[in-house]
């Protein structure tokens, strides 16, 4: 079951600040609290739903811009891995320059 905190097509979400490592996000502040990926589980690229896009002739900026997003798994700062690891779908949206957390897995 997941719980999701942002409609994917809307791209919204809860807007967190990310600190990227070489293949994804390597920890996360959400709130007054800080995560730390343990493994990236999975990414992929999105765009729009196409009943969304724009109906001028052209590319849209959907499709100009897409979102990358990253599965992750993470624990909070100073937690045990083994025991309070929680999975997270992490999305990073070029076209407004930020971050948000689009889903927690549970």
């Amino acid at each position: 079951m997941s719980r999701v905190l942002g409609d994917v097509g809307e791209r919204v979400g809860e807007e967190v600040r990310v600190e990227r490592g070489p293949l994804g996000p390597a920890q996360f502040w959400r709130g007054q609290g800080r995560y730390v990926v343990g493994e990236l589980l999975d990414s992929w690229v999105e765009t729009a739903p196409w009943w969304q896009r724009t109906a001028a002739g052209g590319a849209s900026a959907d499709l100009v811009a897409p979102r990358e997003v990253y599965r992750v798994e993470a624990v909070r700062a100073g937690r045990s891995r083994m025991s309070f690891a929680g999975v997270y779908d992490l999305c990073w949206d070029a076209a407004d320059n930020r971050w948000s957390l689009v889903r927690v897995h549970d």
